[in-house]
Protein backbone atom coordinates (compact mmCIF):
# COMPACT_ATOMS: atom_id res chain seq x y z
CA UNK A 1 0.00 0.00 0.00
CA UNK A 2 1.35 3.36 -0.57
CA UNK A 3 1.43 6.57 1.45
CA UNK A 4 -1.11 9.28 1.26
CA UNK A 5 0.11 11.40 -2.74
CA UNK A 6 0.62 14.59 -2.84
CA UNK A 7 -2.11 16.96 -2.82
CA UNK A 8 -2.63 19.82 -5.52
CA UNK A 9 -2.50 23.65 -4.41
CA UNK A 10 -6.26 23.58 -5.50
CA UNK A 11 -6.68 20.75 -3.35
CA UNK A 12 -5.08 21.96 -0.83
CA UNK A 13 -6.49 25.56 -0.64
CA UNK A 14 -9.81 23.41 -0.71
CA UNK A 15 -9.23 21.93 2.47
CA UNK A 16 -7.82 24.91 4.35
CA UNK A 17 -11.22 26.76 3.19
CA UNK A 18 -13.38 23.67 4.31
CA UNK A 19 -11.07 24.04 7.54
CA UNK A 20 -12.06 27.63 8.41
CA UNK A 21 -15.11 26.97 7.53
CA UNK A 22 -15.67 24.76 9.80
CA UNK A 23 -17.23 21.94 7.37
CA UNK A 24 -14.26 19.25 8.42
CA UNK A 25 -15.04 18.67 12.21
CA UNK A 26 -14.82 14.95 12.84
CA UNK A 27 -11.71 13.32 14.15
CA UNK A 28 -11.65 11.44 10.60
CA UNK A 29 -11.93 14.02 8.64
CA UNK A 30 -9.43 16.17 10.45
CA UNK A 31 -7.17 13.75 10.52
CA UNK A 32 -7.26 12.57 7.16
CA UNK A 33 -6.65 16.72 5.95
CA UNK A 34 -3.65 16.58 8.54
CA UNK A 35 -2.31 13.20 6.68
CA UNK A 36 -2.53 15.15 3.46
CA UNK A 37 -0.44 18.13 4.91
CA UNK A 38 2.46 16.47 6.42
CA UNK A 39 2.87 15.00 3.17
CA UNK A 40 2.78 18.83 1.63
CA UNK A 41 5.09 20.11 4.35
CA UNK A 42 3.61 23.75 3.69
CA UNK A 43 3.49 26.33 6.16
CA UNK A 44 0.82 27.89 5.02
CA UNK A 45 -0.93 25.14 6.09
CA UNK A 46 0.00 24.88 9.87
CA UNK A 47 -2.29 27.88 11.62
CA UNK A 48 -5.42 26.85 9.61
CA UNK A 49 -4.77 23.07 11.16
CA UNK A 50 -4.40 24.28 14.57
CA UNK A 51 -7.09 26.83 14.93
CA UNK A 52 -9.07 24.04 13.31
CA UNK A 53 -7.88 21.59 15.67
CA UNK A 54 -8.90 23.64 18.45
CA UNK A 55 -12.41 24.20 17.21
CA UNK A 56 -12.88 21.04 17.12
CA UNK A 57 -12.11 20.81 20.97
CA UNK A 58 -13.70 24.00 22.24
CA UNK A 59 -16.74 23.70 19.90
CA UNK A 60 -17.53 20.41 22.10
CA UNK A 61 -17.26 17.95 18.63
CA UNK A 62 -14.40 16.02 20.64
CA UNK A 63 -16.86 15.39 23.03
CA UNK A 64 -19.89 14.66 21.35
CA UNK A 65 -17.47 11.96 19.58
CA UNK A 66 -16.41 10.94 22.83
CA UNK A 67 -20.07 10.18 24.26
CA UNK A 68 -20.90 8.51 20.66
CA UNK A 69 -18.28 5.29 21.95
CA UNK A 70 -19.66 6.11 25.54
CA UNK A 71 -23.18 4.96 24.98
CA UNK A 72 -23.42 3.07 28.31
CA UNK A 73 -21.80 5.53 30.61
CA UNK A 74 -21.39 8.85 28.61
CA UNK A 75 -18.09 10.50 28.92
CA UNK A 76 -17.81 13.14 31.56
CA UNK A 77 -17.21 16.68 30.55
CA UNK A 78 -15.85 17.82 33.37
CA UNK A 79 -12.89 15.29 32.70
CA UNK A 80 -12.41 17.38 29.42
CA UNK A 81 -12.87 20.44 30.62
CA UNK A 82 -10.07 19.76 33.33
CA UNK A 83 -7.41 18.25 30.75
CA UNK A 84 -8.39 21.19 28.45
CA UNK A 85 -7.27 23.46 31.60
CA UNK A 86 -4.07 21.75 32.38
CA UNK A 87 -2.71 21.69 28.63
CA UNK A 88 -3.92 25.37 28.73
CA UNK A 89 -1.06 25.74 31.79
CA UNK A 90 1.60 23.32 30.74
CA UNK A 91 4.52 24.47 29.59
CA UNK A 92 5.36 22.02 27.29
CA UNK A 93 1.90 22.12 25.25
CA UNK A 94 3.98 24.33 22.78
CA UNK A 95 5.16 21.01 21.50
CA UNK A 96 2.29 19.95 19.07
CA UNK A 97 0.04 22.16 17.15
CA UNK A 98 -2.72 19.57 17.89
CA UNK A 99 -5.17 20.67 20.73
CA UNK A 100 -6.58 17.31 20.64
CA UNK A 101 -4.06 15.35 20.54
CA UNK A 102 -2.85 17.19 23.76
CA UNK A 103 -6.12 16.93 25.26
CA UNK A 104 -6.22 13.37 24.54
CA UNK A 105 -3.07 12.50 25.97
CA UNK A 106 -3.46 14.96 29.25
CA UNK A 107 -6.55 12.76 29.90
CA UNK A 108 -4.34 9.37 29.61
CA UNK A 109 -1.28 10.70 31.28
CA UNK A 110 -2.46 12.63 33.91
CA UNK A 111 -5.03 9.42 34.79
CA UNK A 112 -8.02 11.95 34.97
CA UNK A 113 -10.35 9.40 34.18
CA UNK A 114 -10.22 7.45 38.03
CA UNK A 115 -10.95 10.76 39.50
CA UNK A 116 -14.17 12.02 37.38
CA UNK A 117 -15.24 8.58 37.10
CA UNK A 118 -15.21 8.25 41.29
CA UNK A 119 -16.65 11.62 41.33
CA UNK A 120 -19.53 11.09 38.75
CA UNK A 121 -19.91 7.64 40.32
CA UNK A 122 -20.63 9.59 43.84
CA UNK A 123 -23.19 12.24 42.34
CA UNK A 124 -26.70 11.17 44.20
CA UNK A 125 -27.95 12.11 40.75
CA UNK A 126 -26.18 8.70 39.32
CA UNK A 127 -28.29 6.97 42.07
CA UNK A 128 -32.03 8.60 41.47
CA UNK A 129 -31.38 11.24 44.60
CA UNK A 130 -30.50 8.51 46.94
CA UNK A 131 -27.06 8.29 48.67
CA UNK A 132 -24.98 5.68 46.89
CA UNK A 133 -23.11 2.47 48.59
CA UNK A 134 -19.62 2.51 49.05
CA UNK A 135 -19.37 -0.91 46.77
CA UNK A 136 -22.34 0.75 44.46
CA UNK A 137 -19.86 4.33 43.73
CA UNK A 138 -16.92 1.27 43.52
CA UNK A 139 -18.95 -0.81 40.73
CA UNK A 140 -19.94 2.59 38.58
CA UNK A 141 -16.56 4.06 38.79
CA UNK A 142 -15.06 0.67 37.43
CA UNK A 143 -17.83 0.91 34.83
CA UNK A 144 -17.14 3.93 33.90
CA UNK A 145 -13.04 4.19 33.97
CA UNK A 146 -13.26 0.83 31.63
CA UNK A 147 -15.70 2.44 29.00
CA UNK A 148 -14.06 5.99 29.22
CA UNK A 149 -10.62 4.49 28.78
CA UNK A 150 -11.70 2.53 26.03
CA UNK A 151 -13.37 5.35 24.33
CA UNK A 152 -9.90 7.80 24.80
CA UNK A 153 -7.93 4.86 23.45
CA UNK A 154 -9.82 4.15 20.33
CA UNK A 155 -9.35 8.31 19.40
CA UNK A 156 -6.12 8.13 20.22
CA UNK A 157 -5.10 5.38 17.66
CA UNK A 158 -5.82 7.94 14.74
CA UNK A 159 -1.89 8.61 15.45
CA UNK A 160 0.48 6.14 14.69
CA UNK A 161 3.02 9.22 16.01
CA UNK A 162 2.55 11.60 18.27
CA UNK A 163 2.07 15.28 16.39
CA UNK A 164 4.95 16.66 17.61
CA UNK A 165 6.58 19.94 16.39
Amino acid sequence: MSGPRKVSVAEKDQMIQALQSHHVNTLVELRRIEKAFAVLGSPDVTEPMTAAWSYYVNSHSLLTELRSLTKNYPFSSECLEEAKRRVYSDPGSNRSWNFCWLVLTKVQNDQLIPYYAHYQASQPEMWGGRAPSAEGVTQLSNAFVAEWNWAVGQMLRHWDQPPSR
